[in-house]
């Protein structure tokens, strides 16, 4: 499926706001007033998910794109029936009085301040996937979030899927046996914006947009929802989509993180547009199994269409295909037909949020599915298969100190410098 057919389907899924979820057990009569920061495409798809669920009011947003701000703010007021607030800086907004929660939609190299602030607050959070640019953010925003003892629900959604729920209790009941590979990839053609250096849009402080990550010459390719497969912004296809399935991988298997990792590949059909590979494949040996991630942003992708995007789990007694909506099992045998079992996926987004709401609105965690520590466990995962990719290198990682071992030049990658007078936390 290409990005931007999923992008629409996604969107779509979101459209219909008239629905009211019922929370028993939890006081509704009053409503959870939240603040947005990233007030542009994702951000709105969670604030709209968030309204979903009923007695729910976006009081405030911020962005750093005055249209981004007017735009939200004009469709928010059509939807709840009153104006948010609107500030450009986040500061500004987590000052607001009476906030319950916060949504953070910006993008990663974003997250980590925006995070310890929200709960130096002590507000509940949302935040978006990844949960951190780099791995030393990550342990950083999981630091904060324990010392805070606040809500907090990172936006993996996938595991709302009803399909590798399936896939986890058909493996665990033995159903393909002892599970010793698995292989994974999301292939699609990305549809490129214009890669000409050109000035930001009038409404766009750009300086501000990059804030703690290099400030590039501005081109729309690596602006506004193209900056996923910007090395400085979103650092490529693996940890920006990728990611979801190597979540939901280490859920199915109930695995910690790989203890080594071994990635290679290039840009070869798209060079001088993006600069992050396209063409990708990373070894992730667990210690129960071999997790394999391929990818390739151009040619057919898969040339069997209906496994360009899932996973495969590979065990002695057969294989199972998974992916959002559907199950397919491959028995061993030789004879032996496949099965398909096919389960709705089109309110993911909206249950990942509504767990969130009503968690935050009865301080319960019980209804959380993706804390920071386990979010933390699959973003480092893609982060170290990139450090591997960017030095060549087989990456050796401590799952309890937290450290790569004996490796000095990939050591480094754990962390990179802020620009200008920001301080990594």
């Amino acid at each position: 499926m290409k990005r931007r057919k999923f992008i629409e389907m996604t969107a779509a899924g979101s459209a219909a706001l008239t629905a009211s979820i019922y929370i028993p057990g939890i006081q509704q009569d009053k409503k959870l007033r939240i603040g947005l920061i990233g007030a542009g495409w994702y951000g709105m798809v969670d604030a709209k998910a968030a309204l979903k669920a009923g007695n729910v009011q976006i009081a405030a947003i911020c962005d750093v794109d005055s249209a981004h701000l007017k735009t939200s703010a004009d469709e928010l007021e059509k939807l709840q029936g009153t104006r948010p607030q609107t500030f450009k800086y986040y500061h500004d907004l987590l000052d607001v009085k009476d906030l319950n929660a916060i949504i953070i939609g910006t993008m990663p190299h974003w997250h980590a301040l925006q995070f310890i602030a929200a709960c130096e607050k002590n507000l509940p959070v949302y935040c978006e996937k990844p949960l951190a640019y780099d791995v030393t953010e990550g342990i950083a925003m999981v630091n904060a979030w324990k010392k805070a003892g606040n809500i907090v629900q990172v936006g993996f959604q996938r595991r709302q899927s009803s399909a590798f729920a399936k896939t986890k209790e058909l493996i665990k009941t033995g159903r393909i046996g002892r599970v010793h590979q698995v292989d994974a990839q999301i292939n699609y053609i990305p549809a490129l914006e214009d890669t000409k250096v050109q000035n930001p849009p009038s409404t766009l402080d750009w300086d501000e947009w990059c804030g703690p990550a290099p400030m590039l010459d501005y081109r729309p390719n690596i602006g506004h929802k193209a900056w996923r497969l910007e090395k400085e912004y979103g650092n490529g296809h693996l940890v920006d989509w990728g990611i979801h399935h190597i979540d939901i991988i280490r859920k199915i298997m109930d695995a910690n993180m790989p203890s080594e990792l071994f990635t290679r590949g290039g840009i070869f059909e798209l060079n001088n547009k993006i600069t992050t590979p396209d063409t990708l494949t990373s070894f992730m040996n667990f210690p129960e199994f071999q997790l394999i991630w391929n990818h390739k942003l151009w040619g057919t992708s898969n040339v069997s269409r209906e496994f360009n995007n899932g996973i495969f789990f590979h065990g002695d007694k057969g294989s199972i295909f998974a992916e959002d909506s559907r199950v397919t099992i491959f028995p061993v045998a030789k004879d032996a037909q496949k099965e398909i079992i096919n389960l709705p996926a089109d309110k993911m987004q909206d249950n990942h949020v509504n767990d969130f709401i009503k968690a935050a609105r009865s301080k319960n965690n019980d209804f959380l599915t993706c804390t920071p520590d386990d979010a933390f466990r699959s973003t480092a995962t893609v982060q170290l298969a990139m450090i591997s990719y960017y030095t060549g290198t087989t990456v050796r990682w401590d799952p309890d100190k937290r450290e790569i071992i004996d490796n000095t030049e990939a050591s480094k990658l754990l962390k990179r410098n802020y620009r200008g007078s920001l301080i990594h936390p």
